[in-house]
C-alpha cells in the first residue's frame, strides 16, 4: 500500500503541471487567430476614406507576407540566442525543442504561395492555369520569388538534418531577395533603399526572434541563475538592434514620404496610417523593454523581467503582421 501512494502523489503533481503548457499552447493558438486579421481586415481599414485602390488579393498578399517575415525570425533567433548562450559560464546543457524546421516549413509555403502570385502577373491565381512557373525565370520579380521559395526549403533541411548553423545561409539569401524585391530598379536610388529593408529586416528578425527563444529558454532553465544572464545579455543586444530598426526605418519612410508631407500622409493615405499603427506597436514595445530592463537590474529576482517580456514578444507579432499589411498596401506618392 505504501508503494502505491507515491506514486498516487507523483500523478497528482504531474496533472497540474500540464496545465500552463495547454493555456500557453491555447493562447498562442488564440494570438496567432487575431494576429491574421490584421493583414486580412487592414487593407478595407486603412484605405477607407483615402480615395485610393490596393491591388487585387491585397489582404491575402499581405498574410503572406508576415508568415515569411515572422519564419525568417525563428530561426534566426534561435541561431542568435544560441550563440548568446554558448558565451555564458554554467548554462545548464537542457535546450527547448526547435523551431526552425516547422518555421522554415511555412516560410517555404507562404514564398510558393507569394511566387505563384508573382506568375500570374501578381493577381491572385484561381486556378493552377493561370500559373505559368515557367515565366518566373524571366522576370526579375520572378527569379526573386523562387530564391525566397529555394532559400526556404534549403533551410528546412538543414534544420531537419540537425545542421543549424548551415540555416544561416539559405536564410540570408532571403532577406537579400527581400530587400531587392521591395525597391524595384526603376526606384529613385533602389540600391540605398534595399541597404535599408536589409538592415531593417536583420536587426526586426534577430530582434523579435531572439526575445522569443530566450524566453523560452529562461522558462525551461528556471532556477539557474543562467537565465538572468541570458536576459541581461539578450538585452545589451537587443538594445543595439531596436535603435537600428527605428533609424533604418526612419530613414524609410522618409524616402517614402518626404519630410514635407509626412504628417499629412500619415493620415490620409493607407500606406501613412498603416506606418502610424506600426510607430505605436514599436513604441509600446519600447516601453515594455525599459520595463523588462528595469526589473533585470533592479528587481530582487531579475527573472521577473521575463513578465514584460512576454509582452513584448505579442506586440512584437503585432509589429510582424502590420509589416506584412505595409507591403501589400499602394506606396504614397512622393508630393512636391
Amino acid at each position: 500500500m505504501s508503494s502505491i501512494r507515491p506514486t498516487a502523489r507523483a500523478s497528482d503533481e504531474a496533472a497540474p503541471a500540464r496545465l500552463p503548457g495547454t493555456g500557453r499552447a491555447v493562447a498562442l493558438l488564440v494570438l496567432v487567430a487575431l494576429g491574421t486579421l490584421i493583414p486580412l481586415l487592414g487593407p478595407s481599414a486603412a484605405l477607407h476614406g483615402t480615395g485610393e485602390a490596393a491591388a487585387p488579393g491585397a489582404g491575402g498578399i499581405g498574410l503572406l507576407r508576415a508568415v515569411l517575415f515572422a519564419a525568417l525570425s525563428v530561426p534566426l533567433g534561435e541561431l542568435f540566442v544560441h550563440r548568446l548562450a554558448r558565451r555564458l559560464p554554467g548554462v545548464p546543457p537542457e535546450r527547448p525543442r526547435s523551431w526552425a524546421a516547422p518555421a522554415a516549413a511555412a516560410g517555404f509555403a507562404a514564398a510558393l504561395g507569394l511566387a505563384a502570385v508573382v506568375s500570374a502577373g501578381d493577381l491572385i491565381p484561381h486556378g493552377l492555369g493561370q500559373i505559368d512557373v515557367g515565366g518566373l525565370y524571366g522576370s526579375r520579380d520572378g527569379r526573386l520569388a523562387l530564391l525566397e521559395v529555394n532559400g526556404f526549403l534549403l533551410a528546412a533541411l538543414c534544420a531537419l538534418a540537425r545542421r543549424p548553423a548551415a540555416q544561416v545561409w539559405p536564410l540570408a539569401a532571403v532577406v537579400v531577395a527581400e530587400a531587392l524585391r521591395a525597391h524595384p530598379t526603376t526606384e529613385q536610388n533602389a540600391p540605398a533603399g534595399s541597404g535599408l529593408t536589409l538592415v531593417h529586416l536583420t536587426c526586426a528578425a534577430l530582434w523579435a526572434g531572439g526575445l522569443l527563444h530566450a524566453l523560452r529558454l529562461v522558462g525551461l532553465w528556471r532556477g539557474s541563475p543562467a537565465g538572468a544572464a541570458l536576459l541581461g545579455r539578450y538585452a545589451r543586444v537587443a538594445a543595439v538592434l531596436s535603435a537600428a530598426v527605428t533609424a533604418t526605418g526612419v530613414c524609410s519612410a522618409l524616402r517614402r514620404m518626404p519630410s514635407a508631407t509626412i504628417l499629412d500622409q500619415l493620415t490620409t493615405t493607407a500606406y501613412g496610417r498603416t506606418l502610424l499603427a506600426k510607430v505605436v506597436l514599436v513604441a509600446a514595445v519600447a516601453l515594455l523593454a525599459l520595463s523588462a530592463r528595469i526589473r533585470l537590474s533592479r528587481a530582487a529576482d531579475p527573472l521577473t523581467a521575463s513578465v514584460p517580456g512576454r509582452a513584448e514578444v505579442v506586440a512584437l507579432g503585432a509589429v510582424v503582421a502590420v509589416s506584412g499589411l505595409l507591403t501589400a498596401l499602394p506606396v504614397p506618392i512622393r508630393w512636391s
